[in-house]
């Protein structure tokens, strides 16, 4: 990206004690220190830090992330570049920091560390091998700039925190070709796939144009636009067999996006759209094991909650529920209530010692 207009004057970048002088122009700009004042320097931080994330930062996140007006974030910026801050800025792009400018290492809170920790653990257990790998080496370089009370800390909390995930335990998340998929979304890269069927042996082999990734039901899934079928499709990742980057590339403006494609595969017949009533008395019996379901969303209505789920596997559903002894009563799809009768009839039969053996 081509810098763009520069409002503040240069700055040694390779002082040592830069962001103390920074913060100290700040608090020379805005003495006295009221409450009001202290909570704006905080901000003023924090957006400098914001600034250090990425290579340009739009002022609408700005303004979303701490909800205060454009006119405020304007406000913001002018004030860091008072302090001696060399903020570049290009008409309806953002803001950025200019080339070579660097700060010494940042400093994290108890609960920031706590939370670096809690990101590890989910990375440990919702990821495949190399994703883990990679974020372990990036939790190293933040946890070498942490104080010494912080490291403690973590060590401390390390054994205290654990993040169960069912779908890992089989080792089926060994590969799920996350990094691939990543590099081939920024990329817009063609995939070759082979992909195993549902309820089937049978592989497929496909070329899918990838638009997003989507953790849901306990499982990584790639939605893409599919060439053999002519349409978008939902690929659940432990299915992949092989995977393979293409030379091709794609126009990433073509495909709808990762919410729209959300917003289809709810009302589609290709995924259930389930929708259960439940009494407050039997959903505390699935309150802990919803989520490993599918579960969306619930409402409370007249003293009943409605239950919602995404779950392909409707026969599954059932039988969780006849365990559960949810007596939950199903809304739709009319299959999934067919499937339970039937369960139900079969569990009513009588059995011989015979088909028990």
């Amino acid at each position: 990206m081509k810098p763009g207009k520069c409002h503040s004057g240069k700055i040694d970048c390779n002082l040592k004690s830069i962001r103390s002088f920074v913060i100290g122009r700040i608090l020379n700009i805005f003495m006295p220190k009221s409450n009001s004042v202290m909570k704006r320097l905080d901000r003023l931080n924090a957006i400098l830090i914001q600034l250090q994330s990425k290579r340009v930062v739009k002022s609408a996140e700005i303004a979303g992330r701490f909800d205060i007006s454009q006119r405020t974030v304007y406000r913001d910026i002018r004030a860091l570049e008072e302090a001696g801050i060399p903020i570049g800025a290009e008409a309806g792009t953002g803001y950025f920091l200019m080339e070579n400018f660097q700060l010494p290492p940042i400093m994290f809170t108890n609960e920031e560390a706590s939370a670096i920790l809690l990101g590890e653990k989910l990375v440990e257990k919702m990821s495949d091998e190399q994703i883990r790998k990679h974020y372990q080496s990036a939790a190293f370089k933040i946890k070498a700039v942490l104080k010494p009370t912080d490291k403690d800390y973590l060590e401390e909390l390390h054994d205290k925190v654990l993040v169960y995930n069912w779908a890992s335990v089989d080792g089926r998340s060994r590969q799920l070709y996350l990094s691939e998929i990543q590099k081939a979304l920024v990329n817009k890269q063609v995939l070759e796939i082979c992909y195993q069927k549902k309820n089937s042996m049978e592989n497929s082999l496909r070329e899918v144009e990838p638009i997003g990734l989507c953790n849901y039901g306990s499982h990584w899934h790639l939605f893409a636009w599919c060439r053999e079928r002519s349409d978008y499709r939902d690929f659940r990742l432990d299915r992949i067999k092989s995977l393979r980057g293409t030379e091709k590339q794609y126009m990433e403006k073509q495909h709808i996006s990762i919410d729209e494609f959300i917003g289809r595969m709810i009302v589609s017949g290709d995924h259930a759209n389930i929708t259960i009533r439940i009494s407050p008395e039997r959903k505390k019996n699935i309150d802990d094991s919803k989520y490993y379901y599918g579960f969306t969303e619930e409402e409370n209505i007249d003293g009943v909650f409605c239950l919602k789920f995404m779950n392909t596997d409707l026969q599954g559903f059932a039988s969780w529920l006849i365990s559960s002894r949810s007596l939950a009563k199903v809304v739709e799809p009319p299959e999934l209530q067919n499937i339970l009768d039937l369960y139900i009839d079969e569990l009513l039969q009588p059995r011989s010692q015979k088909s028990l053996e």
